[in-house]
């Protein structure tokens, strides 16, 4: 067809490209906008088909966050939420599940010491290659997904 944009090149009569991203027009003009981000509600992570049993032994014993329960629309999608008064984490089923290896959320800890003390007692692997520089560490929970805990001891 003539005149229609491939992908990855701009149209005329569009401002977002063909292949999603914003054009720089359209960027420059939300710039503009009398609005600021005030902050985040939750965090989304995938999780496979019947992983909801494994997310309540690793977000609600492990990680303390107490499961909420879901809105019943919501609900009879699986999956499940966990929160305390600074963090929601939402768990999504994703019948294609691929873990989130380098996305990942960064958990502020008070005590990350005895945290880790308890994944270890749980056999449960932590990194803590960066812990003397950045006062962070990784685990894994139980569906491969990368979770960074930042000592909240030390990092204001």
């Amino acid at each position: 067809m003539a005149g229609r944009p491939t992908r990855g090149s701009y149209s005329a009569r569009t401002e977002l490209r063909c292949d999603g991203r914003w054009s720089l027009s359209k960027l420059e003009s939300i710039a503009k906008w009398k609005m600021k981000i005030s902050g985040i509600d939750h965090v989304q992570l995938a999780i496979p088909p019947g992983g909801e049993d494994a997310a309540r032994l690793f977000y609600g014993k492990l990680l303390n966050l107490v499961e909420k329960p879901k809105p019943p629309d919501l609900a009879k999608r699986g999956g499940a939420w966990f929160e305390n008064d600074q963090v929601k984490i939402h768990l999504g089923i994703d019948p294609n599940f691929h873990s989130a290896r380098k996305a990942h959320p960064a958990l502020l800890v008070n005590g990350l010491d005895a945290l880790i003390a308890r994944f270890r007692n749980e056999g449960i692997a932590v990194d803590t290659g960066e812990r003397d520089v950045y006062h962070r560490v990784y685990v894994a929970d139980p569906f491969g997904n990368r979770i960074e805990l930042i000592d909240a001891d030390v990092v204001p």
